[in-house]
């Protein structure tokens, strides 16, 4: 028998929400014929995955000004740069 959900552990969360984001998810549900925890679930993942990249980008940013990781880069690049030339010869 074929599942659309993968199985795995699920715990009964509640929560409240206000009236009017309620019945956009019934009725998104309704046309969608998925349950409003599935929509709640994606909608969760895909929040949680924007902030991780968003703090990636913010350390990321950090980094680009922080003198010791650019020396570190630059390090890394002449010893990249010597591999290449040993392997053209």
């Amino acid at each position: 028998m074929y599942c659309k959900y993968k199985t795995e552990m699920m715990t009964t969360f509640t929560s409240t929400l206000p009236d009017d984001l309620l019945l956009k998810l019934n009725e998104t549900a309704g046309k969608l014929a998925i349950p409003k925890n599935k929509i709640i679930e994606k909608a969760l993942q895909i929040y949680l995955d924007q902030l991780n990249r968003a703090e990636y980008v913010k350390s990321y940013n950090q980094a680009a000004f922080d003198s010791n990781i650019l020396e570190m880069a630059e390090e890394g690049m002449e010893d990249y740069l010597k591999q290449l030339g040993n392997e053209a010869v």
